[in-house]
């Protein structure tokens, strides 16, 4: 464990700004929205956003002239991010749910196909410099941990089913048969299309997460530490969303799974990214998992949900069961050294 640079801890102050205390301004923004009727369903889009804007404008305050930048790509994504706030303002000040919803989804679709043009503009060596590469870093085969993740989040979601059924039988019954064979396959198929075309979301949450601060949080806290700090942060600034969107009737229940959630989910996407030292395994999986709720329920299931203890209590025994044990793995006893640096040995200058 070590301090904090003076370098580092003004990209932390810059991060902080831009993925935390921006997201909870529109977040009032939000709140407001909701409470005069209108649909805010952009918001939760766009705040995914800010952790990888957070993260990008603290590397080019603080490695200005550095030529190894991916700057086209960092400057795509910035701007993708500032044109979601612009939708998500939009949505408020003149609501309209389908042309906002519709406005932020080709954002989202036109950004992510021209992210993939300026990635490969920049080049391998600015990819490298930056930790943009998928393969030849030197770590697993991220297949092998995006097909361990897969399998986990099917064993979670049955898991949970099973026990509802030892439970209470006859809600799950009721829960059951919302999605049809031939969606859940045909769903299933098209992920890998749908990811390229709107990876940038995620790609927002994790270069951010596990790119930028994991790697601090790390050096301050330790490997095992760092982790369970960043899930917490990360469960909280889920926060606008708890309240207005997934959960607004319980909204605490709501916010305390998050935390939960996020905890065990940043061990193994911690975990993930260590591994492999490509942040394209923590985006892939995050992708999957945010999008597989389309396998088993309709598009709609996952916001005005009404929570009770029971619901958050199984979730949260299945999450800690299935995902806490990877602290115990190799890659958190190896030390921050270890760990893949999205970003350059910062200098004091």
């Amino acid at each position: 464990m070590g301090e904090w640079t003076k370098q580092e801890k003004k990209s932390l102050l810059i991060f902080g700004l831009t993925a935390f205390a921006l997201p909870y301004a529109l977040g009032i923004v939000m709140g407001l929205s909701f409470f005069s009727g209108n649909d805010v369903s952009v918001f939760p889009s766009m705040q995914m956003y800010a952790p990888a804007a957070g993260a990008i404008l603290a590397m080019m305050f603080t490695h200005k002239g550095d030529r190894n930048m991916p700057r086209k790509f960092f400057i795509c994504i910035l701007t993708v991010s500032v044109l979601m706030v612009l939708c998500a303002v939009g949505s408020a000040v003149v609501p309209d749910a389908g042309l906002w919803l519709a406005g932020s989804n080709l954002v989202m679709i036109a950004g992510s196909l021209a992210a993939w043009v300026f990635y490969f503009l920049d080049g391998k060596e600015r990819r490298k410099a930056y930790g943009l590469r998928l393969t030849g870093t030197g770590g697993t085969n991220p297949l092998w941990i995006v097909l361990l993740f897969i399998a986990l989040y099917f064993v979670r979601v049955f898991g949970i089913s099973a026990l509802w059924t030892l439970l209470d039988p006859s809600a799950a019954a009721a829960a059951q048969g919302e999605v049809d064979a031939v969606t859940f396959w045909i769903n299933l198929l098209t992920m890998p299309l749908s990811f390229l075309l709107a990876f940038t979301p995620f790609f927002g949450e994790e270069y951010g997460w596990r790119g930028f601060l994991q790697p601090l949080l790390q050096k301050r806290f330790g490997p095992r530490a760092g982790v369970i700090v960043l899930g917490v942060l990360w469960g909280v600034w889920h926060l606008p969303i708890n309240v207005f969107y997934y959960s607004p009737e319980t909204w605490h229940f709501s916010l305390l799974q998050q935390i939960f959630v996020c905890i065990s989910y940043s061990v193994f996407f911690g975990f993930a990214y260590a591994k492999t030292k490509s942040i394209w395994t923590a985006v892939i999986i995050h992708f999957f998992n945010n999008n597989a709720i389309l396998l088993f329920a309709a598009p709609d299931a996952i916001s005005n949900q009404v929570l009770d203890t029971m619901s958050v209590a199984l979730n949260l025994i299945v999450m800690c069961v299935l995902y806490l044990p990877f602290l115990l793995s190799q890659t958190f006893r190896t030390g921050v050294s270890a760990l893949p640096q999205t970003q350059p040995e910062l200098s004091e200058q």
